[in-house]
């Protein structure tokens, strides 16, 4: 884990710059928040912040990030970022320093002042009321006003009610329409998404066989669009390509935009000859609430997204490391395996030629009682020979690097050749107990089962302290090869984690934590699966399935 790696959990964009001022790192969400850099300088000259600088023509001086740097203390301020779009986004920008790097936080406040701009339209708003109320002198008029501004509140409070209880788009949008249809006596209610160049589509709609349609408007709806400006008007058509109404209906567009980018309109159709100039506040704040509530929602789908994609990733990640780590291991086992018995053939062969002659010689030597002596010396060099012979052929027929290939294989025999390889670590220690089925031929990978069985029966030596039993059972029953490992050891703490890669019982040095890792993906490769019973200090159980077919 790096050093900085902990600030990759922020929720908040962060950047560590060292005294040289070169930035040395920048976490996940900074990423995202801003365009890749080379030049600090260049991007402290998109950030802005209300100073008041005496007259300088150092450009610097107006940089937060500069002033940042150069303060002795702890920096805060409110800053502004312009994209290259000219969009504008608000953080309360946090400066700390730590040794000899500064920690500049930058916590994204967007939202918020989009939500104060809403209050304060809200109380704008509240005052006019509070003022309409105190002139007018006709109290029915006063009383209908009143409740004809409760309901754009209860509208305005339904919508943030809507938006607060979900995060899909869908939802949000067509709890929306149906408020706002209702406010209105909409006959008609439906969202387009803008799609480019004055066009829209329709995604969301009170009537289903809307949703797909691409619709275009006249010029002075467009015009209203472009300047977010709510279009109210009379008229047949409610866009160019639809049939004419059989009456004159009022059409109304509430264009929606977050920042400066539109996202879309909301179209209505009512038959009422309702005023709308006394609503275009609430109309524009249901705007700027739906606008932030939309990228919002579409943020959250991304992350959700990403999250999926990473945990798939990563798993996949996991999986390739343990087969590169495998391949390497038997690979450099091969190798090593070629060499000692290339080396120990040599040798061997040497011993051998010399020990046939002396058995030719034998019977030339007169003295009996010498002749015995060497006869026995011989017999006991060509059992020592034939020994180093098997446990040679033993260790190629281990590896097998070249059995790529599933082919058949006798798993009772491949038990034995892994038992002959760990016979010095079980000799006159660990009592071998053996009941072996008759097995028919299993197709599979001989040399990665040896590597299982292996593994196991290692780890089961290991857990035996001083003296014990190790049991071994195979079995062939419908159409599955079952191999049952049991062992008199100390048992394992934490069955549950004992297939994690990393993951070992043994102490520092002795053990990787790879070779169960391995073996059950290797198992998984054979399509069966290998699960484990334990007690403490009484052993363990391995249990292996494979199917045969």
């Amino acid at each position: 884990m790096g050093k900085f790696d902990l600030f990759n959990k922020f929720s908040s964009a962060v950047i560590v710059i060292n005294t040289e001022k070169e930035t040395v790192f920048r976490n996940n969400v900074f990423k995202r928040s801003f365009p890749d850099f080379k030049n600090l300088e260049k991007f402290s000259h998109k950030l802005n912040y209300s100073v008041c600088a005496l007259v300088s023509n150092d450009v610097k001086v107006h940089s937060p990030i500069a002033q940042a740097l150069n303060s002795f203390q702890d920096f805060s301020a409110f800053v502004t970022y312009q994209t290259a779009n000219n969009d504008l986004f608000y953080y309360d920008m946090n400066s700390t320093k730590k040794g000899s790097y500064n920690i500049i936080v930058f916590t994204d406040v967007t939202a918020k002042v989009e939500l104060m701009n809403i209050n304060q339209r809200n109380q704008n708003l509240s005052k006019k009321i509070s003022l309409l109320e105190n002139d007018n002198k006709n109290l029915s008029k006063i009383k209908l006003q009143a409740q004809s501004q409760a309901m754009k509140l209860l509208l305005l409070n339904n919508i943030s009610n809507i938006i607060r209880e979900s995060i899909n788009t869908s939802v949000i949008l067509n709890s929306a329409l149906s408020e706002i249809a209702q406010m209105f006596g909409a006959f008609r209610a439906y969202y387009a998404s803008a799609s480019g160049a004055g066009k829209f589509e329709i995604t969301e709609s009170l009537d289903r066989n809307d949703i797909g349609k691409e619709i275009n408007f006249e010029k002075d709806a467009n015009e209203c669009i472009k300047k977010n400006k709510v279009s109210c008007v009379t008229c047949m058509k409610e866009y160019k390509e639809a049939r004419p109404f059989k009456e004159i209906v009022q059409r109304v567009i509430l264009p929606i935009y977050h920042l400066n980018k539109l996202l879309g309109i909301i179209v209505l159709s009512t038959k009422q000859k309702t005023k709308f100039d006394d609503t275009l506040e609430v109309l524009n704040g249901v705007s700027s609430q739906l606008g932030n509530a939309i990228i919002q929602a579409e943020l959250y789908k991304k992350n959700e997204q990403m999250v999926k994609d990473l945990t798939k990733t990563l798993k996949e990640l996991k999986e390739t490391q343990l087969k590169l780590i495998n391949s390497e291991k038997m690979a450099s086992l091969g190798q090593l395996v070629a060499g000692v018995a290339h080396e120990i053939n040599t040798p061997v062969a040497s011993i051998k030629s010399n020990n046939e002659i002396m058995k030719k010689m034998i019977d030339q030597i007169k003295d009996e009682e010498t002749q015995n002596l060497f006869k026995e010396i011989n017999e006991i060099d060509s059992e020592a020979i034939g020994r180093i012979n098997r446990l040679v052929v033993s260790l190629r027929k281990f590896v097998r690097l070249d059995e790529a290939e599933l082919q058949e294989a006798d798993i009772n025999k491949e038990i034995d050749l892994t038992l002959d390889l760990i016979r010095h670590e079980t000799k006159n220690r660990i009592e071998i107990v053996k009941n072996y089925s008759t097995l028919p031929p299993v197709k599979c990978y001989p040399n990665m089962l040896n590597q299982v069985f292996m593994n196991i029966l290692m780890n089961a030596v290991h857990a035996i302290k001083d003296k014990g039993k190790i049991t071994i059972d195979t079995n062939y029953k419908n159409d599955n090869l079952f191999v049952k490992i049991k062992d008199t050891g100390c048992g394992i703490k934490e069955p549950e984690k004992i297939f994690f890669a990393g993951y070992t019982t043994k102490g520092v040095g002795v053990g990787t934590g790879l070779g169960l890792a391995i073996s059950q993906k290797i198992i998984e490769k054979h399509k069966g699966k290998i699960s484990v019973k334990t007690k403490l200090n009484e052993g363990s159980e391995f249990t292996i399935t494979i199917p045969s077919k």
